[in-house]
């Protein structure tokens, strides 16, 4: 069934007063209109009329999406591409320094194109990765040696088994949210991390392009993550946030997108202006960033 509007309570605390606070545009595939709701008691935002697991495959059929396509086509993805070098290096460091551990059990879900995969694996990890999209499962073959699991393989992973789970921009397009979350909290050891790392649509550049914030991404984000509501979601699957830290290089990212979306044409000065304010700010209100990584762990 599609994610629908006000009759279905909040997936995060159960509220029921779920209201529409804007409308945006994908502006990706289709050109269609999604509602977005938002949970009056939490803050949990979801994409409305959103298509279901057997439906959305439509919508990420694009050259322009980079996690499937690993397309460097136009300068923003060039710019994307430049940039996950310098990413990939900062994400194995934090998973160094917060598990004090040079190797371990690692899962990631949606590996995309495998980089990160890859990059763990080559560091010294026993990786396990899994990626919905088959064209994209097939890029990580050809371009690495990857083997990538279809994302179903999640429910058949063994019990506290992995030190650490991993999905970088990737919860806000699950289906089967309390699922995955219930399963997450299964298959981690007891003194294992949980990292997620998703846009904050509270953050400032979020503010200042509102529905024409590329991090909306309907209808492929499902949901919209404030600091609060995720913390609020975690707690409901025994999964505690112990730490919060930015992702800098988002803003410029997202905001150049913005511009495109908010103007109908790339303007480069704008958009990094525009994203060097909202990290400024940011900094002012205690790192509350574009995209945000949140750590957890097991609370029980």
């Amino acid at each position: 069934m599609p994610i629908t509007g006000t009759s279905s309570p909040c997936l995060c605390c159960g509220h029921a007063t779920v209201l529409p606070v804007l409308t945006v545009t994908d502006h990706s595939v289709s050109g269609e209109q999604f509602p977005i709701l938002e949970c009056s008691d939490c803050g949990f935002r979801i994409t409305g009329n959103a298509p279901d697991a057997a439906h959305i495959g439509p919508y990420y059929i694009s050259e322009d999406y980079i996690s499937h396509t690993n397309t460097s086509r136009g300068l923003i993805n060039q710019l994307y591409q430049w940039a996950r070098v310098f990413t990939l290096r900062q994400k194995k460091n934090l998973i160094t320094r917060i598990t004090r551990k040079s190797t371990g059990d690692l899962l990631e879900v949606g590996a995309g194109t495998g980089y990160f995969a890859e990059t763990m694996q080559k560091g010294g990890w026993q990786v396990t990765a899994l990626e919905p999209d088959a064209g994209a499962r097939e890029i990580a073959r050809q371009r690495a040696g990857l083997h990538l699991l279809p994302s179903d393989h999640l429910f058949e992973l063994p019990s506290n088994h992995f030190d650490v789970i991993t999905l970088w921009h990737v919860l806000e397009h699950v289906h089967e949210l309390s699922s995955y979350l219930h399963n997450f909290h299964r298959i981690l050891r007891r003194d294992g991390f949980l990292i997620i790392a998703v846009p904050n649509y509270t953050s400032p550049d979020a503010q200042h392009y509102g529905p024409h914030w590329a991090a909306y991404d309907v209808p492929r984000h499902l949901y919209h993550f404030s600091p609060v509501a995720m913390r609020k979601l975690l707690a409901a699957h025994q999964l505690q946030v112990i730490a919060v830290r930015p992702m800098w290089l988002d803003a410029f990212y997202v905001s150049l997108l913005s511009e495109k979306y908010a103007k109908g044409g790339s303007n480069i000065f704008s958009g990094f202006l525009q994203g060097a304010l909202s990290n400024v700010r940011a900094l002012m209100k205690g790192k509350n960033t574009s995209s945000l990584i949140y750590i957890a762990r097991p609370i029980a």
